[in-house]
């Protein structure tokens, strides 16, 4: 098999298309046809940096769905053909896998294999943000970073779903129509911090009552400054630089909280649960992820460079 390879850090030229020995599943493990792979920010830092879990030499990739193609000793409700599903599994750019059958999640009829495999990461995240890091009500007011890329357009679906009001933020502006597609009430136009004043206009003077950021160090203070007394400051953008501050530094008594989808997904219940969920709200309608890109995984490295130009919109696939 093939599979996107680096041998140290640094940026997309360190990737290679590799040969490597098939898999074999293990007690417990399906091996797993890759239909397609998930791209994600979480891909560039570990190829650009690594961090814990992603050292160099490695197979870069994380999330993905395919077809089950052998299983291990052990495995059972899982049968060669079924179509699967995983949110994280290091080393998901790769043409055969070895995954552990209950990190695997069976894929309903009616979800299609792209929207599958651009669900699980992104779908999860947005989940996680939009209940257990702060679970909108109705008339809750919601500020969306990167409104139109694949978190921000999920979240901003779920938010709605859920009632709330939605101020997505944009890089630039041909973005601005694609944050509003995916349900934004308004749609902000900002490379960096400064936005805040903007925020306070649109709720009145009262501030925004969480802020969902994943725009990195650079949005980091704006975040807090617009946000209402005790408001909640929900910062994933580790990726994107980590700033460092004091407690006295928070403003009006705010809520930072640092979410890791992971703690949504502590175990393989709630992990059927939650993508049982996030399954539910496509087959009725009400959660549509956008596939922008497809790139064939040999070009996994273009992908990589297309997203970090800050260009692209909603989801990038991998296709083997």
């Amino acid at each position: 098999m093939h599979a996107i390879r680096i041998e140290e850090h640094g940026g997309p030229e360190v990737m290679r298309w590799t040969e490597l020995p098939d898999p074999v599943p293990g007690p417990g493990e399906a091996l797993v046809r890759l239909g397609a792979a998930g791209v994600n920010y979480m891909d560039i830092g570990a190829r650009a940096e690594g961090g814990p879990g992603w050292g160099a030499p490695a197979v870069l990739g994380a999330e993905g769905m395919g077809r089950v193609a052998a299983l291990g000793d052990g495995v059972r409700g899982l049968a060669v053909g079924d179509r699967v599903a995983w949110f994280y599994h290091p080393g998901s750019y790769a043409e055969l896998l070895a995954i552990p059958a209950d990190s695997l999640i069976k894929v309903p009829d009616g979800v299609g294999d792209e929207t599958a495999a651009a669900m699980m990461m992104q779908g999860l995240t947005a989940s996680h943000l939009s209940t257990d890091t702060y679970p909108i009500g109705p008339g809750d007011t919601a500020v969306v970073h990167a409104a139109a890329g694949g978190v921000g357009q999920l979240l901003t679906q779920m938010i709605k779903a859920r009632g709330g009001r939605v101020i997505g933020l944009v890089s630039r502006e041909e973005k601005a129509p694609v944050a509003k597609e995916a349900g934004a009430d308004h749609v902000l136009v900002h490379s960096g911090g400064g936005f805040e004043e903007r925020i306070k206009e649109l709720t009145g003077g009262r501030g925004a009552d969480v802020v969902y950021d994943g725009g990195g160090a650079g949005t980091f203070l704006s975040s807090q400054l617009a946000l209402r007394p005790h408001g909640v400051h929900a910062y994933y953008g580790p990726f994107m630089g980590v700033p460092t501050l004091r407690p006295t530094d928070l403003p009006n008594s705010i809520l930072l909280t640092y979410p890791v989808v992971h703690h949504h997904v502590p175990t393989h219940e709630a992990l059927l649960r939650r993508t049982g969920e996030l399954f539910d709200l496509v087959l009725d309608g009400r959660l549509t992820p956008r596939v922008t890109g497809r790139y064939a995984l040999a070009d996994a490295a273009r992908a990589h460079a297309d997203i970090e130009s800050r260009r692209t919109t909603g989801k990038l696939l991998l296709l083997p």
